[in-house]
């Protein structure tokens, strides 16, 4: 084997690109809850969050999927009444907020902001709950415009896995262009909830407030690309009637029909109004029954991760006059070219590899062709080497 040396040149012979890989990633409902009879969710002693895993977690095969908790902030009108870990679910919303918000020039910890404008205050989520997924699925972020969650609303909630009549959908339907630059981990857009179709064939403005119509969207929490997490606020939950700030129309009476949509408690509980059981799991639930209220009513969770894969393309130019000859001994026989017959033929040589090298003559890769490459002096090559990382 014979080597040769050529410089190359940055400007016109190295290029960098980026490549974005996406796979698709669909969580339903029966895999959050009911495939494996909660064998898949994860306690933990300390209370602070539950975990949820593809298959039952003691299984050298599981995979986890995502944590789920819940935060109230202490400027929610809920505070005073929470009565069950209160310094827990503080604590929560503290830490969610300063770690994907941050801080003001004050110092103190920003609230998560219904729009994202945060200078011009605005409406905040002062109680919400926080969807943190696994890096195994989210990869480098969550891809723009691909979130989806569909939540259950109606009035009934019945045994795990059923198909629920009245979901909201919530997306980052404007993720693409409409995404914020203004947090420390990254890019976030807002969520918004719609309607489905199958909701607005039935009398959907009983269930859903007026604004909610389909194909148009209300404002319901946040979504951080590159850090893998949603934040779902209690509007989802709540009486727009009674509330002022709810996504939900109806009445404050349980068991009120189609009127009344409900919020069932774990299965065989007595029948609440969604916004008094949502009200109870914050101010009296733990965080894991607040999680598996939650929790059980995911109909389908969806998004697109994204691999982010940087590439450095070196050209590498050989010349008509450059290797057409080999320093290898055995290139001659009796000090003539063994490939060539007579006088008159052309040199001929095969490249086989390419190998980079640093400036100190390091050498730092090596690239294999697929073949060797017949070079004479009537050719030239242009050789395309790519270095992914």
């Amino acid at each position: 084997m014979a080597s040769f040396y050529k410089t190359l040149n940055h400007k016109n012979d190295i290029v960098s690109t980026r490549t974005l890989l996406h796979e698709a990633i669909p969580l339903t409902g029966t895999i959050v809850s009911g495939t494996y009879s909660d064998n898949n969710i994860k306690h933990y002693t300390h209370g602070m969050f539950q975990s949820v895993y593809d298959y039952p977690y003691l299984s050298s095969s599981a995979n986890h999927i995502f944590d789920i908790t819940v935060g109230v902030s202490t400027g929610s009108a809920l505070y005073a009444s929470v009565a069950t870990q209160k310094t827990k679910k503080k604590n929560i919303y503290n830490q969610m907020a300063q770690v994907l918000m941050g801080y003001d020039k004050a110092g103190n910890i920003l609230q998560f902001d219904q729009d994202g404008d945060i200078l011009a205050g605005g409406t905040k989520i002062d109680d919400a709950y926080f969807l943190n997924f696994s890096r195994l699925l989210v990869k480098d972020e969550i891809k723009k415009g691909s979130f989806e969650l569909r939540l259950a609303v109606d009035e009934v909630f019945g045994a795990e896995g059923d198909n629920h009549t009245y979901p909201l959908v919530i997306t980052d339907t404007s993720g693409s262009n409409g995404y914020f630059v203004n947090s420390p981990v990254g890019e976030y857009g807002i969520l918004y909830a719609t309607q489905s179709a199958g909701a607005a064939a039935n009398n959907a403005g009983d269930i859903m407030a007026a604004t909610l119509i389909e194909g148009q969207g209300q404002a319901c929490g946040l979504i951080f690309y590159q850090a893998g997490v949603a934040v779902v606020s209690s509007s989802v939950f709540l009486i727009s009637s009674t509330s002022g700030s709810g996504l939900l129309n109806g009445h404050d009476t349980p068991g009120a029909g189609p009127n009344g949509p409900l919020f069932y408690g774990p299965k065989g509980a007595t029948a609440e109004s969604t916004e008094e059981l949502f009200n109870a799991v914050l101010t009296g639930s733990y965080i894991s029954g607040a999680a598996n209220a939650f929790r059980n009513r995911i109909i389908n969770l969806q998004f697109n991760n994204t691999v982010e894969l940087n590439s450095t393309v070196y050209f590498c130019r050989v010349n008509h006059n450059e290797y057409n000859y080999s320093s290898n001994p055995t290139y001659l026989s009796g000090s003539k070219l063994r490939v060539k017959t007579k006088s008159s033929d052309l040199p001929v040589s095969y490249i086989t590899t390419i190998g980079l090298y640093s400036d100190n003559n390091e050498l730092l890769a090596v690239s294999k062709l697929s073949e060797p490459l017949k070079k004479t002096p009537d050719t030239e090559l242009t050789i395309r080497v790519r270095l992914d990382y």
